[in-house]
């Protein structure tokens, strides 16, 4: 089954658990968005769309401004073709429109069930999403919920680099392939 990587604003740089990822698993594909510096829903949904209708039944592996992405995702038709979603450190977008409107369409964060297996994972002193408000979210998105406590941004600049934690998150939300095929009595 294939897994999608979902970076956030700019990308992931360098040394990021998401590129790694990418490196360590042949399965692992990037969403890569034409433009990381200028985020505009309506783009960055299409590219993402495009890439769920090569590889359906994935699992998204999202972070930051991709976790937003994913939880618009969700209230369209190609929603059902995500076996799951990790969603890591999901930003504010919110907060970020009222701060720079070149995030403004991403706001407002969705506020409904995602309708798709969703783990949340957040940290306690996240600079770009409180970590109530991430757990709110959660509740709200009917996700899991994982508290990482005090990871920052979980990235590089908070010391993450390889994150095996990651792949079990993924693997969780992965549905048993299942043999149809006729079994003879025995």
């Amino acid at each position: 089954m294939t897994t999608l990587i979902i970076p956030g604003y700019r990308g992931s740089e360098s040394g990021h658990w998401q590129r790694q990822w990418l490196a360590e698993d042949d399965t692992a594909h990037l969403v890569e968005q034409d433009d990381w510096e200028n985020p505009v829903l309506s783009q960055w949904l299409h590219v993402l769309e495009a890439k769920l209708a090569e590889t359906p039944d994935a699992v998204l592996v999202a972070h930051s401004l991709g976790c937003v992405l994913v939880s618009h995702l969700a209230s369209r038709p190609s929603a059902a073709h995500i076996a799951g979603a990790v969603l890591v450190a999901p930003a504010d977008a919110e907060r970020m429109a009222s701060q720079d409107l070149k995030f403004a369409s991403f706001a407002p964060l969705p506020r409904y069930n995602l309708g798709f297996p969703s783990i949340v994972v957040a940290s306690r002193n996240d600079p770009y999403m409180s970590f109530k408000k991430a757990e709110a979210l959660a509740g709200v998105w009917g996700s899991g919920f994982v508290d990482l406590q005090y990871a920052g941004h979980i990235n590089v600049e908070a010391g993450f680099g390889t994150w095996p934690d990651g792949h079990v998150l993924a693997n969780s939300l992965r549905r048993p392939q299942r043999d149809y095929r006729p079994q003879r009595a025995a």
